[in-house]
């Protein structure tokens, strides 16, 4: 079952009197279930896809579908509902709410939706996501008494609570030493397994390559490879390390 599509999507972004095409007419489809990699060096324009699937920005031209229903045909209160009932989202900045304490920055989604989870679930579950990211000990501390690391965990955790059927991870494992990122991954792999959770991820990440069972390799706005399972992966993530880093695009933010 196809749960994400993508149409010959283009994206462009003014600058002063020009404008830069950040992606370039990309088409592609995600099933439900798929363990997804967009790969590419900065400014190939991974982020930028990953923001439109998640319907925090819009394409120029094309279509975006999830799970059927094109989200350029949806007013701002139905892309409201659709982002917090079928996506989560693990953004680099973390965007943590810096009032509240761990605990409460993963339970948080869960008080916005409209079908409220019974107290004792919702403990539990939260309780679960806790200690699988290694912060039970953390739990009553605010974002300005973590690490980037434990801040990061924070918001995979939250980016969970709600069992959305898309999780979309910008670079999750960036801010994490090597072994609490292995343990982070075992846990996505595990809710992808068990749960049939799609993740989609932008990375820069072998591992993530590595696991991953689907893998669009992106340069210049432009998929340049799309393949399933059965590629060499540690050839791609070698490949990819020798790919130029664009340090000098004055969209590159935006792009990468």
């Amino acid at each position: 079952m196809t749960i994400v599509e993508l149409q010959d999507v283009r994206k462009v972004y003014p600058l002063g009197k020009v404008e830069v095409e950040a992606v370039k007419g990309v088409s592609f489809c995600i099933e439900k279930g798929d363990f997804v990699s967009i790969a590419g060096p900065s400014g190939s324009g991974k982020t930028t896809i990953l923001n439109m699937i998640g319907c925090v920005d819009r394409p120029t031209k094309g279509t975006v579908s999830i799970a059927g229903t094109p989200t350029k045909d949806l007013k701002d209160a139905a892309l409201t509902t659709l982002r917090h009932e079928t996506l989560g989202f693990i953004f680099q900045s973390f965007n943590l709410i810096p009032v509240l304490n761990v605990r409460e920055n993963i339970e948080f989604p869960l008080l916005l939706g409209r079908e409220r989870v019974p107290k004792k679930e919702r403990e539990q579950w939260i309780d679960y996501l806790i200690e699988e990211v290694g912060l039970s000990q953390w739990s009553k501390h605010k974002s300005n008494e973590l690490s980037g690391g434990q801040r990061q965990r924070v918001a995979i955790a939250r980016a969970l609570v709600t069992k959305p059927e898309i999780v979309l991870a910008d670079e999750p494992t960036a801010n994490l030493d090597s072994h609490t990122g292995e343990q982070i991954l075992e846990l996505m792999k595990k809710i992808n397994r068990e749960m049939q959770t799609t993740f989609i991820f932008s990375t820069h990440d072998a591992k993530i390559v590595g696991l991953a069972d689907h893998i669009i390799r992106l340069r210049d706005g432009l998929i340049i490879e799309n393949v399933r399972n059965g590629t060499d992966a540690a050839a791609l993530c070698a490949d990819l390390a020798g790919e130029s880093v664009i340090e000098n695009s004055p969209v590159q933010s935006a792009r990468s």
